[in-house]
């Protein structure tokens, strides 16, 4: 039971290293649409193509990626043997890790 949890860990910590791509996107639309506009974060000065063309790609992309998570820990948490309700929030943690990582490397 304790190599099928590491298992998880190991898998989620993989998948956020090309997770970091989604994750950047969500940002980049989020910050400069819908928060920009409740005066959150300011534009982004060179961006005039407009969202269409942003969700254009973000959309495939993040769709993608969910599935391959999605597939990735579904057998391996039936294997950890993990309630869901702990076992999700905790994957989807674990795969942000190294986008934070990425984040705080870049503050320091």
């Amino acid at each position: 039971m304790w190599k099928w949890r590491l298992t998880a860990v190991g898998v989620n910590l993989l998948l956020g290293i090309p997770g970091v791509v989604p994750v950047w996107l969500l940002w980049y639309v989020a910050s400069n649409g819908p928060l920009a506009e409740m005066g959150l974060t300011r534009r982004e000065p060179t961006e005039n193509d407009g969202m269409l063309l942003w969700l254009v790609i973000i959309v495939p992309v993040v769709v993608v990626f969910g599935l391959v998570w999605w597939l990735a820990n579904g057998p391996v948490r039936r294997r950890a043997q993990l309630d869901p309700l702990l076992y999700w929030p905790a994957g989807l943690l674990m795969t942000l890790v190294p986008t934070l990582a990425l984040l705080t490397a870049t503050w320091v």
